[in-house]
């Protein structure tokens, strides 16, 4: 059985809730998905407390069974954690409260996916991206990588002024010489792959 893709899935993640301002006390809310080809809206309401050291997210929705058409009421907490930022301030969390396979992990995540009844994280539902099936369906197919890599060494070659300051090469100048090298790991027998327009950039 093929893995389901989280890039599709309804979502609630940490980041998302920082940026409306959600981690200040206790504040509640709604969010709203819309399903692309058909403009389906689906909605869930949440409530977040940072209060009294008792941090959770908690989530409540009406879901219908696509075949019975049966009507199921969910209302859920998802404990929250913190760990403390580098240059101050603190990052918060969510705790899975899952199990997978009977087996409950408690993993700390920042996001959650909806791939069944219940909100968990993508150990529990052991989803899977889709930027990591186009990386596995390309990864022996070093010429691939390669074009890849000279179109970017295109576009920054065409961004690149000055490539050196007081003797020094520039930012983009050694992101430019880090793209030479991905390009001679990948496909070693291409020839003349450090020079482009005839000018030899390294």
């Amino acid at each position: 059985m093929s893995k389901s893709e989280a890039d599709g899935l309804k979502k609630i993640s940490v980041s998302f809730l920082k940026r409306n301002g959600y981690f200040n006390g206790r504040r509640s809310g709604t969010m709203i998905w819309t399903r692309g080809y058909d403009e389906h809206k689906s909605s869930v309401g949440i409530e977040v407390s940072t209060l009294n050291g008792n941090d959770y997210l908690r989530i409540y929705y009406t879901q219908t069974d696509n075949y019975s058409g049966e009507k199921k009421d969910f209302d859920y907490k998802i404990p929250l954690t913190t760990t403390p930022c580098r240059f101050g301030g603190k990052r918060y969390w969510f705790i899975c409260p899952w199990c997978k396979n009977g087996i409950y992990y408690g993993k700390r995540v920042g996001t959650l996916y909806k791939d069944g009844d219940y909100f968990a994280c993508r150990h529990c539902y052991d989803l899977t991206y889709d930027s990591r099936k186009v990386n596995r369906r390309y990864k022996m197919f070093h010429l691939f990588n390669v074009f890849s890599l000279k179109n970017k060494i295109k576009e920054l070659y065409k961004q690149i002024k000055h490539p050196y300051y007081r003797g020094r090469p520039t930012r983009k100048q050694r992101q430019l010489k880090k793209l030479y090298r991905m390009a001679g790991e990948n496909y070693e027998h291409y020839e003349n792959f450090t020079s482009l327009n005839g000018k030899n950039m390294l």
